[in-house]
């Protein structure tokens, strides 16, 4: 589609308005934020675009159109399908071998295990290997309830921070003013990190990881900017 219009508005619905027609997502809903923040970032990309329309560098506005017309309709269902993740988090599946990356996975990831097992009173299985393990039941319960608990537009967020990464627990850190959002995704890729300085950087795979950050970081600011208020962070890697 080509640019049709000149002035992008917020309106007092916290809509976005071309010429001062509403923006429609592509279930036809009016495009509306939940905060004044995310609205003006989500105009600002409007805003920027050129002749064409470019939905890839539109990440906000494909989230809220996510919330909307997809999550909203099925908030239980879509949060517990996202809650599912609470059996396999990565966080919990560690290397038995060599021991500079048992050491590492165990200073970043502890951390992260801790701060869940205050938060929210749950025991975790740590094991090596990859092999499935699962987990107590009464903590995936507890971490299911936080998932479902959050709305629309929170687990529009949360969907992409968790699997990008493969961890719950971190993805709910970082929700909760916990975790950094550089720090998590630092802690995500600890493995990759290690390869990489063992074998080399492999091109298709750099390419690839610049494209899941590029997917990573739109999450982590549509986040920040539903919770413009919160503020610290409680661990951070460095």
């Amino acid at each position: 589609m080509r640019r049709f219009w000149t002035e992008v508005a917020v309106d007092a619905d916290r809509a976005i308005r071309l010429d001062a027609r509403p923006v429609r997502t592509p279930g036809r809903a009016p495009l509306a934020l939940p905060t004044a923040a995310l609205a003006e970032a989500v105009a600002d990309e409007w805003r920027a675009v050129g002749e064409t329309i470019d939905p890839r560098a539109m990440p906000l506005t494909g989230l809220a159109n996510a919330a909307i017309d997809r999550i909203a309709p099925a908030t239980a269902e879509f949060a517990a399908g996202l809650a599912a993740y609470a059996e396999s988090d990565l966080l919990c599946y560690r290397a038995d071998a060599p021991v500079e990356l048992v050491a590492r996975q165990a200073a970043t990831w502890d951390p992260l295990l801790d701060w869940a097992r205050d938060r929210y009173d749950v025991h975790f299985e740590i094991v090596t290997g990859v092999m499935h393990h699962a987990q107590p039941p009464t903590t995936v319960a507890r971490l299911a309830e936080a998932v479902t608990s959050r709305d629309a537009f929170h687990l529009a967020a949360l969907s992409p921070l968790v699997t990008l990464t493969g961890t719950l627990v971190g993805a709910l850190a970082l929700a909760e003013g916990a975790a950094t959002a550089d720090a998590l995704w630092q802690a995500a890729m600890i493995d990759e990190d290690w390869q990489a300085e063992r074998w080399g950087e492999d091109s298709l795979a750099t390419q690839a990881r610049e494209g899941k950050r590029r997917d990573y970081d739109a999450a982590a600011r549509f986040l920040s900017l539903l919770d413009a208020a919160r503020t610290g962070c409680g661990y951070d890697r460095e």
